[in-house]
């Protein structure tokens, strides 16, 4: 991490004790409503004051009695989330989490460089085990610095809602305050309505003329509604400051969460990152004092090698050499075995001339066999055409 990256993560940090040195006032008990008639003098104005925006002729001024209390605490919430409308905190949680996998997925058993590429390796034509680690811890420094920046950005914004919620704090904290004395000057007109001016228009009722009295009549029942909307009124500015009551202490329990993650997120630049650097920056070093004597290794394996195979192949051929140098020209098993093989041949030979002259003379006998046979067949063709064989073959038929 660069100075300047560390200089940002202490001023923040001395920003964010700042902000947590603030101390919010506490609120008030729920049922602490001063009435009127109990209240010191600069209350019971304040009390008077909001009595006086009643109109109760005016349905308006009861249904919207209170509501100008909420108008600056509305104007802070839509300022909040115009700059928080696409905000969320889970982008920061997720920046820790990316830094975690990045290292996490920092393989150690890509250090070995004397590690086999598998065969899918070789067939997508990944690089090779040190060139891919190189490659690995450069991505993994450029994410850290990246995964930095996007640390202290949502740093700076995270303090930035720590005080726009400090901000909210107060300000709905008058506006609890506020619904106190709005509820104490309503229920104070209540009382004044049921003490003196519905008994005053029920009287009128009554000494009014038969003429005028349907009119006064429908004035005391206005009178009455009106009455009953401001009660109902109250009624829903005092659940209004209690719900108001319960979002103190969840803005609080917001600001500990983003004070929490800003602290973590610190912590975080301050000091993991610059120790995974460290790790990383000392697991290249092994890597290259590993490569170093691997190299060593090898030469040495290579000498010994060499040495060994030298002197085993000095020993074949030394002894190649010497039962050459021992043997005659012609080995006396070859001699014997020549002679053999001449005398058999010999032996073959003869056998092989006189089952020929067996052959021969069967042939010839065989051969005046068949000349006497053809002699004596021609003969008797010759005495068939002279006639004189008539006696000796009549038997056969004529031609």
């Amino acid at each position: 991490m660069s100075d300047t990256t560390r200089q940002k993560a202490e001023a923040a940090l001395v920003e964010l004790e700042t902000v947590t040195a603030v101390e919010l006032a506490e609120p008030v008990d729920a049922d602490a409503i001063v009435p009127l008639e109990k209240a010191d003098a600069p209350l019971s104005a304040e009390i008077t004051r909001r009595i006086a925006e009643l109109d109760m002729s005016d349905t308006n001024s009861i249904v919207s009695f209170g509501s100008g209390a909420q108008a600056e605490l509305q104007e802070i919430s839509q300022a909040m989330l115009q700059d928080v409308r696409n905000k969320d905190v889970g982008p920061a949680g997720d920046s820790l989490r990316n830094i975690v996998t990045t290292i996490r997925g920092f393989s150690v058993s890509e250090l070995d460089v004397r590690r086999e590429r598998s065969f899918w390796e070789k067939l997508l034509g990944r690089a090779a085990p040190f060139a891919k680690f190189t490659a690995r811890y450069e991505e993994v420094q450029g994410q850290i610095d990246k995964i930095t920046d996007n640390l202290l950005n949502h740093e700076h914004k995270l303090l930035k809602d720590i005080k726009s919620l400090d901000l909210l704090y107060d300000k709905t904290l008058n506006f609890y305050d506020e619904l106190a004395l709005y509820i104490a000057a309503g229920e104070a007109k209540i009382a004044d309505l049921d003490a003196t001016d519905i008994p005053t228009a029920e009287a009128a009722v009554q000494e009014a003329d038969e003429n005028a009295q349907v009119m006064k009549a429908q004035e005391l029942r206005d009178l009455r509604a009106a009455r009953d909307d401001l009660e109902r009124r109250v009624h829903d500015l005092k659940l209004t400051r209690q719900v108001t009551m319960q979002s103190l202490p969840s803005i609080r329990l917001v600001q500990e969460n983003d004070k929490s993650l800003v602290t973590k997120i610190n912590s975080t630049l301050v000091n993991t990152v610059p120790l995974w650097e460290t790790q990383l920056a000392q697991a290249v070093t092994i890597q290259r004092s590993a490569e170093a004597a691997a190299a060593v290794r090898d030469a040495n394996d290579l000498t010994n090698e060499l040495l060994t195979s030298n002197a085993k192949n000095l020993r074949d051929t030394n002894k190649m050499v010497r039962e050459e140098m021992e043997r005659g020209v012609f080995d006396i098993e070859a001699v014997k075995q020549a002679n053999a093989d001449l005398i058999a041949t010999i032996n073959e030979s003869l056998q092989i001339a006189d089952e020929g002259k067996a052959r021969r003379a069967a042939a010839e006998e065989e051969m005046k066999k068949m000349e006497a046979e053809l002699r004596d067949t021609l003969a008797a063709a010759k005495a068939r055409q002279t006639g004189l064989g008539d006696t000796t073959a009549g038997a056969v038929p004529k031609a």
